[in-house]
């Protein structure tokens, strides 16, 4: 597909010179009303700093906090892809209890706040299950490699209990969103691909293994690496159960520093950066998966 050239017309240009203004009035209102003075020189050593004890340039305070965001938005993905791929297929089954219970699954937790389920996850599911399974104590008496691997791929070891809580709550969310994607794939292929496959003599499992979960993939993959862009906003939420990511960090700092503006503009910016990357790199995927077909 031949891309159309791009054209800056005046009213661009009245969009950008709006955006200006709109920003300089801002600055403007925030130093006359608030006497607010600009800090940004401090907020360096908060993305990257020196450690003495290391002898070399570690993540400052901000940086950890996108690290952790983006750590528990690709694990979470992982885990509610897994389960939306379980209950998309249960959604489809021809079963009646199986339906049920994809249903049910979907519209209990799609029409329930989520920061009402993260509470409901953290103090009276995920706190007793990992209690119940022993997950503290494995992690303790796990090899020193182990231990030191946690910090790199999940969290540190005194915090990964909430970690975990954290990652168990938004796979269950964002694993309601993601059958609904799986369930809308599988049931856009078209029936004629469903009687070829049983003509074939194809079993039901045989049928979805080797006919439809191939043409379905393409079709879920776009909306899936949106639901990857909406999960990295959403893990906000988790703030409020002190996992420390990104925007745990920032209200920390606002508390302790009083930079308020420049702490919640970096923030911003950062979430900005992170989601137009992952938002561009679905886009080449989409076009490539379009381009195959």
């Amino acid at each position: 597909m031949r891309k159309k050239p791009i054209k800056f017309t005046p009213l661009d240009a009245v969009i950008i010179g709006v955006g200006i203004l709109c920003v300089g009035l801002f600055i403007w209102r925030v130093e006359a009303t608030m006497d607010y003075k600009w800090r940004w020189n401090v907020l360096v050593q908060y993305l990257l700093r020196f450690d003495a004890d290391a002898g070399r340039w570690v993540p400052g305070l901000v940086t950890e906090g996108l690290l952790t965001t983006i750590r528990l938005a690709a694990w979470t993905m992982v885990f509610a892809t897994l389960l939306g791929m379980i209950m998309g297929l249960a959604r489809t089954a021809k079963g009646l209890f199986p339906r049920m219970v994809g249903r049910t699954y979907v519209e209990l937790i799609r029409n329930t706040p989520p920061l009402v389920l993260i509470f409901i996850f953290y103090f009276f599911l995920a706190d007793h299950l990992m209690t119940a399974l022993g997950v503290d104590d494995f992690i303790r008496s796990s090899p020193l490699w182990f231990q030191n691997l946690l910090p790199h791929v999940a969290a540190p070891v005194p915090r990964i209990s909430n970690f975990l809580a954290a990652l168990l709550t938004m796979a269950v969310y964002e694993g309601a969103f993601i059958t609904e994607h799986v369930r809308a794939g599988i049931q856009s292929i078209e029936r004629g691909q469903h009687e070829a496959a049983y003509a074939l003599g194809l079993t039901r499992w045989q049928q979805m293994r080797h006919v439809i979960l191939p043409q379905a993939f393409s079709r879920i993959v776009p909306p899936l690496a949106g639901q990857f862009i909406s999960t990295i906003k959403d893990t906000a939420i988790v703030s409020v159960i002190s996992v420390q990511e990104l925007t745990f960090q920032g209200l920390e700092l606002m508390a302790a520093t009083y930079m308020t503006f420049e702490i919640m503009i970096t923030v911003t910016v950062l979430y900005l950066m992170l989601t137009l990357t992952c938002s561009a790199l679905a886009r080449k995927l989409e076009l490539r998966l379009r381009n195959n077909l």
